[in-house]
């Protein structure tokens, strides 16, 4: 083998592999089911979403954790002290005394929050030990072996039993609004579908009327050739076959627009060309109203919602009230001893009792603390007016969106029939126009009829679609299988 012969089969198969490099894309079928599967794993929605439901699981727990006995241990091994301090002596005079001297001391105690009442009790040892380093360089330890101690504040707001009412609403409201996050994904993942299939049905719309248009301007040459039709009727066509080429490449641009945004949304390689597949089955059901309000109203967040925000308008109102005098009661009781040596400081032991009470009730403030009171009760009206507004705002847009939802099949079949009726009607006039018998505006105005109705076709299809899961978001009810949407949320936060 020649040279020149090795060299064009070098260059030949430098571009088959260059061609091959240059066409990695891979088409991958998906469906509309395919394509929630991923949205609901791998979206950064559903993502975002997860993570605001660890946020409060986390938050749940820390709440729950606060109404177990708490076991703390506290230190200072050693503290060292050489340093003047003042001293007061018997005439009343002070002067400045050198002290050196190392301290030691140590607490173990059980803290219990009593939720009946807002305060804590705690059960508690220590060890205290000190040793003088100059002078006498004497040592002493004092020991408390046991002791109970309970912190009760009296007339104030019980943070504690206002905590188990609002916390436990507060996550489930979270939960509650978890799923409906999952359900709000499907319907962007639905959005983004239709998009992309319609992007794909304009293309093959746009495809195939460059071909008719194409064909029809060949035949109007022929016949304006024989004198058959107009010259004005030959340049329309030609017209419509340069406006076919422009909608083409607009819709080409359209589809690779609207496939990126798919692709992007489902976190999918950019070598994947997506071919959507037009829905065929469909849930076929009438919804009543109430039914569906009875079902959102206990399983959707915003019931939570309302409820927790009506919690905490009342919270900040007793709040207010506690605020307005401060009683504390401390008291202490157990048994406590001191002596040089180890063993001396834990026999014998003396009792130990402590009992205060201190309290904190304004004589004049100006009505300060009763215009707190005011002003949380008032906030607490206007958050009841909210609240039903919005409740009312709620049940009537969703008995919009039921029927909506049952009104959209009957408009689903008419325009399945209406595209039909379209896609015949344009055939039949192109055939009709091949023979003479319409003119070019009729022609153009079936064209645009059936482009128009398979575009409604599609679009009718999406709504329906988009309608079912937005039912399903504000009731978390699955009427297909005629269950809750739950989800096991301990094995979802721990992924």
């Amino acid at each position: 083998m020649d040279r020149k012969r090795i060299m064009t089969w070098a260059v030949a198969l430098g571009f088959a592999l260059s061609a091959a490099a240059g066409n990695t894309a891979q088409v991958r079928q998906i469906t509309l089911d395919e394509a929630i599967l991923l949205a609901r794993t791998q979206s950064v929605d559903a993502a975002v979403a997860l993570n605001e439901l660890k946020t409060a699981y986390w938050e749940y727990r820390t709440y729950k954790a606060d109404l177990l006995p708490e076991v703390n241990l506290s230190a200072i091994a050693p503290s060292y002290n050489k340093a003047y301090n003042s001293y007061q002596q018997e005439n009343g005079a002070y002067t400045f005394v050198r002290n050196n001297y190392m301290q030691m001391n140590g607490q173990l105690s059980i803290d219990q929050n009593i939720w009946l009442t807002g305060g804590t009790l705690s059960l508690n040892t220590s060890l205290d030990f000190m040793r003088q380093l100059n002078g006498d360089k004497d040592e002493r330890f004092m020991s408390v072996p046991i002791a109970l101690t309970l912190n009760q504040p009296i007339f104030g707001v019980n943070n504690i039993k206002w905590n188990r009412r609002i916390e436990p609403v507060r996550y489930a409201e979270a939960k509650a609004a978890f799923l409906s996050a999952t359900e709000e994904v499907t319907m962007t993942t639905i959005n983004y579908f239709f998009n992309l299939l319609l992007a794909k049905e304009n293309v093959g719309i746009a495809k195939q009327n460059l071909e008719n248009a194409r064909k029809l301007y060949e035949v109007a040459k022929a016949k304006r050739k024989m004198g058959q039709i107009s010259e004005n009727d030959v340049l329309q066509l030609k017209l419509n076959m340069l406006n076919a080429q422009s909608s083409l490449t607009d819709n080409e641009s359209a589809l690779k627009s609207n496939m990126f945004q798919l692709r992007s949304f489902l976190a999918l390689g950019e070598n994947e060309e997506l071919e959507p597949v037009l829905p065929d089955m469909l849930p076929k059901m009438l919804l009543n109203y109430q039914d569906v309000l009875d079902k959102a109203l206990a399983n959707n967040s915003f019931a939570h919602n309302i409820r927790r925000r009506q919690l905490e308008a009342d919270y900040q109102v007793a709040k207010a009230k506690g605020n307005m005098r401060q009683i504390t009661l401390f008291a202490q009781v157990g048994f406590t001893g001191t002596d040089r040596t180890f063993e001396g400081a834990y026999h014998p032991l003396k009792d130990n009792q402590v009992v205060e009470v201190g309290f904190k009730i304004p004589i004049l403030d100006w009505g300060k603390r009763r215009g707190q009171v005011k002003v949380a009760q008032s906030n607490r009206e206007v958050t009841e007016s909210r609240l039903r507004q919005e409740t009312m705002n709620f049940n009537q847009n969703l008995f919009i969106l039921v029927e909506q939802f049952n009104n959209q099949r009957a408009q689903l079949d008419i325009a399945n029939e209406a595209d039909a009726i379209a896609q015949k009607r344009y055939h039949t006039n192109v055939e009709t126009f091949m023979i003479g018998k319409i003119s070019t505006l009729d022609l153009n105005d079936a064209q645009v009829s059936k482009d128009e109705a398979r575009q409604k076709h599609i679009s009718e299809l999406f709504y329906y679609w988009y309608y079912y899961y937005q039912l399903r978001s504000l009731t978390l009810w699955d009427f297909e299988k005629n269950t809750n949407i739950d989800a096991d949320f301990e094995e979802i936060v721990k992924k």
